[in-house]
C-alpha cells in the first residue's frame, strides 16, 4: 500500500469517526425529554407559544379543593369506638371488696349505687382528650359498637368523662356522704377503634374524585399573553402531572430516544453527502470539515442550554451568524445547506417548531443573499439591521395569520430578535478568531492581502516593476472572467497579485525587466534556462510562506502553470537537438494541476496576457486567435482536467478575455496637425 492509498484510507476513517462524534454530541445536547420545559404563575401572562394538549389527560383539583372536598364529606363521618361492658362489672365489684375491707360489711343502698353507675357505664366513659378533640372536630354522635359486634348512634353529650360522670355520681344521696372514693371506680370503657374508623373514613373518601373533567387530544390550552388564572394553572399543572407519569414509561423514553437519534442522522447524513457530491473541496479538507460541524455544533449547543437551563426565548439566540460565518469562508449554498440542516436539527427541541423553522430560513437566505463578499465592517451592520427587520416582518405576518386581533400580538420576541441581531455584530471578531485557528481565509483578509501598497507588493513593483504590471494586468482579467462565470472573484484576484511573486529573487532574467537588454539566459544552455524560469514557482512558495500567506494564496502560486512545459526553451532545444529526444521532466513545471475555478482562470488569464504581450498588431482577429489558440492548447494538454469548469465557463471566459484584452490593447488614433505649422514646415 502506497503512501497516497493510506492516507486516503486515514482520512475516511477520520471521516466516518467525524460523522459519528457529531451524532453522539447532539444526541447528548438535546434537552432531557422527561423534564417539562413550561414555568407558570397564577397571575402571570403566559410567555411561550400557543399550547395544544398533545394527548387526553384529566384535570387535577387544587390541594385547597380537595381538602375542601374531604371536609365536606368527613361531615358525615361518625368515628368508632368500643364499649367494654365488662368494666362495670370490675368497678362495682372493687367498690364492694373495697367497703368491705374498711367496714367489715357490704355498702349500703346496694341496689341503687348498682344502678347509677351501671347507667353510667352503659351509657360509656371516654378519656377527657378524646372527649375534646370530638368537639374540636364538631362532631356530635359516634358510633358505639357493642360486644356483640351490634353498633349504635350515640349523641355526644350523653356520654361521660371521669370528671362529668364523677359530678353525676356525686348527685346521687348514696354518694354524697363520702363514704366512697368515686375516683377509684370511674375509668374509661369507650376506647376509639382506629382500624374500623380508617376504614370508615376511606369508604366515605371513596366518593371523592381527584379530578374535575378533562382535557382532550388537541385542544387549545393557552396561548402567548394570556394571563395564567387559577383554572388554567389547574390545567397546566394536570398537564404536568400527567407529563411526569408519562416519563416513568421506561418504552416511551426509549422510543423518543429512537426516534430522535433516527432523525439527527438523517439530516447529518443528508449534510455530508451534499459536501461530498457537491463541495468535494470541503468534504476532503478534514479541518474545513471539522470547522463546519464545530459551528453547527455550537448553535445547536446554545439553542439546548436557552431552552434548558433559562426562561429566555430561544429567539435570542443569533442562529444567522451560522450562514454569516460560512458564507464568509465558503460559499452561499454550503452555508445556506449548514444553517437549514441546523435549524431542522434544532426544531426538534422548540415548542413551535413551524413558526420557528419558518422565521429562521427566511432569515437565513436574506443572510447569505445580503452578505455576499464581506469587505467592510459596516456591512456587518447593514445585515445585521436587515436580518433584524427579516426576523420582525416575518413574526408579525405570522403572528396576523395566526391570530387575526391587533391587540392579541405577542410584541417580546421583537426584543429577542433585536438582541440576537446585535450579536451579528460581533461576527467580525469572530471570523479573525476563526482564521487563525483552523487557518482559513475570509473575503476580509483577501481584501487586505489585495493592498498594493503592502509592503511586500511594495518590494514586489521595485524590484520586478514589468512583472508587477503583467500581475495587475492578470489579475484584471482573471477578476472579470471569475465574476462572469460565479467563481470567487476577490480570491482570484488576490492570488494573481502574488502568483509570480517568485521572479522577485531574479528579475532579470524574465524578459518582461530586461528593457531591451542583455538577456542573460542566452549565455545558458536550454535545459539549465527553463530550469531557471522554472524555479520562479518554489521561489514564490517560499517568500509566500515567509510572509505568512495563507495557503490558499500559495495554492495559486504552485498551480499557475500547471504541469505545462517552459515551450519556448523546450521547443528551441528540439530545434536545436533534432536527433536527441529531451527529457520532459527538465522542462516541466512542478505542478500540481488547477482544481478550483479561481486557480483554472489564473492558469488562462496569465498565459494569455504573456501571450497577447507577443503579437505584432493588436486587432479583433488577431486578440481572438491568441486567445482561442492558448486556451485550446492548455485544455488539449489536460491542464484543466482537475477544475470544475464547464464548457459553457470556458466559452465564457474566453469572451471576457478578447473583450478586456481589445480595451487594454485598442489602436490609438493620430491626432491632427494644425495647417498652419503643416505650411511653415514645408516653406522651411
Amino acid at each position: 500500500m502506497n503512501l497516497n492509498s493510506f492516507q486516503n484510507k486515514l482520512r475516511d476513517i477520520f471521516k466516518i469517526i467525524l460523522f459519528l462524534c457529531t451524532i453522539v454530541i447532539i444526541v447528548l445536547l438535546f434537552p432531557n425529554r422527561d423534564r417539562m420545559k413550561y414555568q407558570f404563575e397564577v397571575g402571570k401572562p403566559w410567555s411561550y407559544d400557543l399550547l395544544m394538549a398533545s394527548y387526553d389527560f384529566p384535570i387535577y383539583k387544587s390541594d385547597e379543593q380537595i381538602q375542601q372536598e374531604k371536609r365536606e364529606i368527613l361531615k358525615n363521618y361518625l368515628p368508632f369506638y368500643n364499649l367494654d361492658t365488662t368494666v362495670f362489672t370490675t368497678q362495682y365489684q372493687l367498690l364492694i371488696n373495697n367497703y368491705k375491707d374498711e367496714h367489715g360489711k357490704k355498702p349500703p343502698h346496694l341496689k341503687s349505687i348498682h344502678k347509677n353507675l351501671k347507667d353510667i357505664y352503659e351509657k360509656g366513659i371516654i378519656s377527657a382528650e378524646q372527649y375534646q378533640k370530638l368537639k374540636e372536630n364538631n362532631i356530635v354522635h359516634i358510633n358505639c359498637i357493642l360486644p356483640d359486634k351490634l353498633t349504635h348512634t350515640v349523641n355526644l353529650e350523653e356520654i361521660y368523662t371521669p370528671k362529668t360522670a364523677y359530678e353525676k355520681l356525686i348527685q346521687v344521696g348514696e354518694f354524697q356522704s363520702g363514704l366512697y372514693n368515686l375516683n377509684l371506680y370511674l375509668t374509661e370503657n369507650l376506647h376509639y377503634d382506629s382500624i374500623i374508623s380508617d376504614l370508615s373514613q376511606k369508604e366515605l373518601l371513596k366518593s371523592l374524585s381527584l379530578t374535575a373533567g378533562v382535557v382532550q387530544a388537541g385542544e387549545r390550552i393557552i396561548d402567548r399573553g394570556e394571563i395564567v388564572n387559577e383554572e388554567l394553572f389547574l390545567i397546566l399543572q394536570s398537564m404536568k402531572i400527567e407529563h411526569d407519569q408519562r416519563r416513568a414509561s421506561f418504552q416511551r423514553s426509549t422510543l423518543v430516544l429512537i426516534g430522535e437519534i433516527a432523525v439527527i442522522t438523517g439530516l447529518i447524513v443528508i449534510f455530508f453527502l451534499f459536501l461530498n457530491l457537491f463541495r468535494s473541496r470541503i468534504f476532503n479538507n478534514l479541518k474545513n470539515l471539522i470547522f463546519i460541524n464545530l459551528m453547527m455544533i455550537i448553535i445547536i449547543a446554545l439553542s439546548s442550554m436557552v431552552i434548558q437551563l433559562t426562561t429566555v426565548s430561544y429567539f435570542i439566540i443569533p442562529f444567522a451568524l451560522l450562514p454569516i460565518i460560512i458564507r464568509v469562508f465558503f460559499d452561499s449554498r454550503t452555508a445556506l445547506f449548514a444553517h437549514i440542516i441546523t435549524v431542522l436539527i434544532v426544531s426538534l427541541m422548540v415548542d413551535n417548531p413551524y413558526q420557528f423553522l419558518l422565521i429562521q430560513i427566511v432569515a437565513g437566505m436574506v443572510a447569505v443573499s445580503g452578505l455576499k463578499e464581506m469587505t467592510q465592517r459596516s456591512q456587518l451592520a447593514q445585515s445585521a439591521l436587515i436580518i433584524f427587520i427579516t426576523y420582525s416582518l416575518t413574526y408579525l405576518a405570522l403572528e396576523f395569520i395566526s391570530e387575526g386581533v391587533f391587540n392579541r400580538i405577542y410584541w417580546t420576541p421583537l426584543v429577542y430578535f433585536a438582541i440576537s441581531s446585535t450579536f451579528l455584530l460581533f461576527a467580525y471578531l469572530l471570523i479573525f478568531i476563526l482564521e487563525k485557528i483552523f487557518g482559513l481565509m475570509s473575503s476580509v483578509t483577501l481584501l487586505e492581502l489585495s493592498n498594493i501598497n503592502s509592503n511586500l507588493m511594495i518590494q514586489f513593483a521595485e524590484k520586478a516593476p514589468g512583472t508587477f504590471h503583467h500581475t495587475l494586468q492578470v489579475s484584471n482579467l482573471a477578476t472579470e472572467a471569475a465574476k462572469k462565470i460565479g467563481a470567487n472573484s476577490l480570491l482570484v484576484r488576490t492570488g494573481a497579485l502574488y502568483h509570480d511573486v517568485g521572479k522577485m529573487e531574479n528579475p532579470g532574467l524574465f524578459i518582461e525587466n530586461q528593457h531591451g537588454g542583455q538577456n542573460p539566459l542566452d549565455e545558458l544552455d536550454f535545459t539549465e534556462a527553463a530550469q531557471k524560469i522554472i524555479k520562479h514557482v518554489p521561489d514564490g512558495i517560499k517568500i509566500a510562506k515567509k510572509e505568512h500567506l495563507p495557503e490558499q494564496i500559495i495554492h495559486f502560486i504552485t498551480t499557475h502553470h500547471g504541469l505545462s512545459k517552459a515551450k519556448y526553451f523546450y521547443n528551441a532545444f528540439i530545434n536545436a537537438n533534432p536527433r536527441i529526444k529531451p527529457d520532459p521532466s527538465l522542462f516541466t513545471y512542478p505542478g500540481p494541476l488547477p482544481d478550483t475555478k479561481e486557480t483554472a482562470i489564473l492558469m488562462m488569464a496569465d498565459a494569455v496576457e504573456a501571450r497577447a504581450r507577443s503579437l505584432n498588431e493588436y486587432n479583433e482577429k488577431s486578440i481572438s486567435d491568441c486567445v482561442e489558440d492558448m486556451i485550446n492548447m492548455q485544455i488539449a494538454e489536460g491542464q484543466f482536467k482537475n477544475a470544475p469548469l464547464s464548457f459553457r465557463d470556458v466559452e465564457t471566459i474566453k469572451a471576457v478575455f478578447k473583450e478586456k484584452i481589445t480595451s487594454m490593447y485598442h489602436t490609438r488614433i493620430e491626432y491632427p496637425k494644425v495647417k498652419e505649422d503643416i505650411e511653415e514646415q514645408n516653406r522651411e
